[in-house]
């Protein structure tokens, strides 16, 4: 079973491609947990009237809405209730392709995989939409990794949690399962859709110059060298110029 968890606070205007996406998936024995921040719009209920559709195709099918300290706190509960092998984690304005979760339990079974990822689209708030590449090499860079097309063995949530601290929790949980040896798989494909434009791109000189040092903490934290300041000022250069 894949477990997958979709976090949200006042989603009501594009958590209906997210859960949609999950439906329809082509692989089925699927566990999906919304958890929500106590939404004050119709984030809840539409998540609800979704329920005879999951249940008929044989999917568990959770909502949880109670107040939260944030995206990372949302995410480490819904990863405590996960019961799948694999958990993905899709947030409420991104969605995956139709073979998503097929492809990945095809690459566990035939890799073994501890962490997986892959290829992602990303939707410009015009409609333009680039392909990011994914890739896995010594060097580690965030701008190789793409966390919508991410799935976990679910033991490994129990070792690293997110640490609830800042906007790059995500990536010290990747840097953590690197240093510790697990095994990383990485395909080319598209199975993932990314809308641009959330907290990890707001802009202005002062927020983009914050991220930088965020970010930064992040790597000196996992053992990286001081060069990766270089590294943070391009990534965040680069995001900005895809705006």
């Amino acid at each position: 079973m894949v477990s997958i968890v979709t976090v949200c606070f006042n989603s009501e205007k594009t958590i209906r491609d997210t859960i949609e996406s999950v439906l329809h998936q082509t692989y089925s024995n699927i566990e999906y947990l919304i958890i929500d921040g106590k939404s004050t719009d119709e984030t809840v209920a539409i998540a609800e009237s979704y329920r005879s559709a999951f249940l008929e195709k044989g999917m568990k099918y959770l909502v949880v809405s109670e107040p939260d300290r944030g995206i990372y706190d949302a995410m480490n509960k819904g990863t405590r209730r996960a019961c799948g092998q694999l958990v993905g984690i899709l947030n409420s304005d991104d969605w995956y392709e139709a073979n998503t979760v097929e492809r990945v339990v095809d690459t566990y079974r035939k890799t073994g995989f501890d962490l997986f990822y892959a290829d992602i689209r990303l939707i410009k708030p015009n409609g333009e939409a680039i392909i990011k590449h994914a890739r896995y090499r010594k060097y580690a860079t965030s701008r190789d990794w793409n966390h919508p097309t991410t799935f976990v063995k679910r033991e490994i949530y129990d070792r690293f949690e997110y640490q609830c601290k800042v906007v790059y929790d995500d990536w010290d949980f990747i840097l953590k399962v690197r240093n510790a040896g697990y095994k990383i798989v990485v395909i080319n494909e598209v199975l993932a859709n990314f809308r641009m434009g959330g907290a990890s791109n707001e802009g202005g000189i002062g927020r983009a110059l914050k991220k930088v040092s965020e970010r930064y903490r992040i790597y000196r934290q996992n053992g990286m060298s001081r060069f990766y300041f270089l590294e943070c000022l391009v990534h965040e250069t680069a995001k900005a110029l895809l705006k």
